[in-house]
């Protein structure tokens, strides 16, 4: 079956509408718009019904019918413009793109910046997204990654309750607003990340399951039933989420994929789901394309070739950095931030990517994960928030509410100068304060309660006790937004300008323009944690102090100049400690909670 799924517009208003029904004798689409009338569909092998439809323009809304009674939307449908209990649309591809000689950004080059499409503006739609792409630029950002756009039940969702994969949710702006938003980001030198969900699909709206066996009971995942990738009609599910992945690439010129949660896709085959996507992917013509992995395994194979044994993705989250990194900041020491809490295991992390690669994890009772030493270090990607990171605390609390300002900068510091692609979660760049919680619109009042209790049951585990937001509650949506009217006061606007001048120096420093491991050395120290790159003849050292006290150090030998320090003024700090130009063997004093970045000065 090579036929695109669903409904595709032929010339001359003509339609053809595939789907996969096994479970259903006979497959009946039923037109409510433009008139009202039923069509009987070919059943074919394996379970595949087609039918080619005459006065079926764009625009045209259906269900499907199964074995006469049952009427629902398509699994593959484009766009569900009254929700996802209502009629399925037949869109076209059509745009007007402009950016015919858009060449991508390389993996290397991506600086990533995750934002949710419903509270990043006020309008909460992809045009208000579209509004602060400039903003983005200037900050020295080059790719925008979207949280999840698939069609969901209502307008608040964080997207992991999408049904539709294939359906731009309707209150974004649909495939219109999608397509218009990558053509804006393109125009400006932005690739575009949309965040996918192949592990599990919401329950409200799920329609799936009555048309073939899309799940399986064989396995248990945290979110619902899980994918049916490795059992009886499997090929079908397969192909399904692997065309989903293609029209995101080819029909909205989508850069890069992120992959959720790949350790809840359980694939026994010897031909692995997510190594079939991964060719199918990098097969596509033109330029390169990516698949990022969200995993919490600590496995290298995820992005090792498959030449050497992995599955061929191109990247996936470093949790580890994150966790270090926090752990250290905050003090925090409750669930798996009880393996952290050190200067050494930033250090590892900075040094390798995992430091949980082999250990034993006292919060898991048993070691975990494994050495990531061999993987590249543009196939890590590392942060200090992310919508997990942050939306999963029990309040949504950001970090900027947990630690101090100086910690906020050294933050900053510690993921853009690491030797990884880094991630940035909308608003972090100026010290954004308001909460990211998590939020629903459900309509099914014990659908509702589950939520609640879910919810309650995971803080349980971190030892919070209190009552979380209520999920439904719009209010909660609400006080998601960003507040931007902070962002140019104080020390918000030099926060933001710190990332500003750091991403600067990411760029036009050889020493750390490439994400690389050769030429790095990491050390720890107390509570002093010392960075070098070296790359083409260039050098860089940054010294940063995790401690309450100023701490001395001394550079390696030769001249070096100052590039940075976070304690000066102009980062609204009371002034820096270190000196503009360092002779060789001279000591150095970094204040507390601060960090110095230095170039090696050429010559003798």
């Amino acid at each position: 079956m090579s036929l695109r799924l669903g409904a595709t517009p032929l010339p001359g208003a003509r339609c053809r509408f595939t789907v996969w029904a096994p479970r259903a004798r006979r497959v009946d689409v039923h037109l409510l718009e433009p008139d009202d009338r039923a069509v009987g569909l070919e059943r074919g092998d394996r379970g595949y019904h087609v039918a080619v439809v005459d006065g079926v323009p764009a625009g045209a809304r259906y269900r499907f019918r199964l074995d006469g009674d049952r009427e629902l939307p398509d699994p593959a449908s484009r766009f569900q413009p009254r929700g996802v209990d209502g009629p399925s649309e037949v869109i076209d591809s059509d745009h007007d793109w402009t950016d015919g000689g858009w060449g991508g950004v390389p993996l290397r080059d991506y600086v990533l910046y995750e934002l949710h499409v419903g509270t990043f503006s006020a309008e909460g739609t992809f045009d208000g997204v579209a509004r602060h792409l400039d903003e983005l630029v200037d900050l020295g950002v080059t790719a925008v990654e979207l949280m999840p756009v698939a069609q969901f039940p209502g307008t608040r969702n964080w997207g992991y309750d999408g049904v539709f994969p294939f359906a731009v949710q309707d209150s974004y702006g649909g495939p219109a607003g999608l397509r218009s938003l990558v053509d804006a980001c393109h125009g400006r030198g932005l690739a575009v990340v949309l965040d996918v969900v192949y592990n599990h699909l919401g329950p409200e709206g799920n329609v799936l399951e009555d048309f073939g066996p899309y799940f399986t009971d064989r396995y248990v995942t945290p979110w619902g039933p899980a994918l049916n990738v490795d059992g009886p009609g499997s090929d079908e599910v397969r192909r399904y989420f692997i065309e989903n992945a293609l029209r995101w690439l080819e029909e909205f010129h989508v850069d890069a994929l992120r992959l959720d949660a790949v350790h809840g896709i359980v694939d026994t085959s010897a031909y692995p789901f997510l190594e079939e996507l991964a060719d199918a992917v990098h097969a596509l013509p033109g330029r390169r394309r990516y698949l990022i992995a969200e995993s919490d395994l600590n496995d290298p194979r995820y992005v090792t070739p498959p030449e050497r044994g992995g599955l061929g993705l191109d990247a996936q989250w470093n949790d580890d950095f994150h966790h270090a990194l926090h752990a250290l900041l905050t003090g925090e020491r409750v669930g798996y931030y009880r393996d952290f809490g050190a200067v050494e295991p930033l250090a590892e992390s900075m040094r390798e990517g995992f430091f949980l690669g082999g250990r034993y994890s006292a919060f898991r009772g048993r070691r975990h994960g494994r050495s990531s030493r061999d993987v590249p270090a543009e196939r890590l990607v590392v942060f200090a928030q992310n919508h997990d990171q942050v939306g999963n605390r029990m309040l949504g609390d950001r970090l900027s509410t947990l630690v101090s300002f100086d910690e906020l900068k050294l933050a900053a510091g510690a993921v853009l100068l690491a030797p990884f692609v880094p991630l940035l979660f909308m608003g972090e760049e100026y010290g954004e304060r308001a909460p990211f919680q998590y939020f629903v619109s459900h309509t099914d009042p014990e659908l509702v309660e589950a939520v609640r209790r879910g919810r309650r049951e995971e803080f349980a585990a971190f030892g919070w006790e209190a009552e979380p937001p209520d999920p439904q509650d719009d209010e909660t949506f609400l006080r998601s937004r960003l507040d931007r009217s902070v962002a140019d006061g104080g020390p918000h606007r030099a926060l933001r300008e710190l990332h500003r001048e750091l991403l600067g120096l990411r760029r036009s420093h050889p020493a750390l323009a490439v994400p690389t491991k050769e030429g790095l050395e990491v050390a720890a120290k107390g509570d002093t944690l010392t960075l070098r790159r070296e790359r083409d003849d260039t050098e860089i050292v940054a010294l940063f102090n995790f401690g309450e006290e100023m701490v001395t150090a001394t550079l390696p030998a030769g001249r070096w100049s100052r590039l940075l320090d976070s304690s000066d003024v102009v980062w609204d700090g009371e002034g820096a400690s270190t000196p503009p130009r360092v002779a060789p063997g001279e000591a150095v004093k970094v204040g507390a909670k601060a960090f110095a970045l230095f170039a090696r000065e050429a010559g003798p």
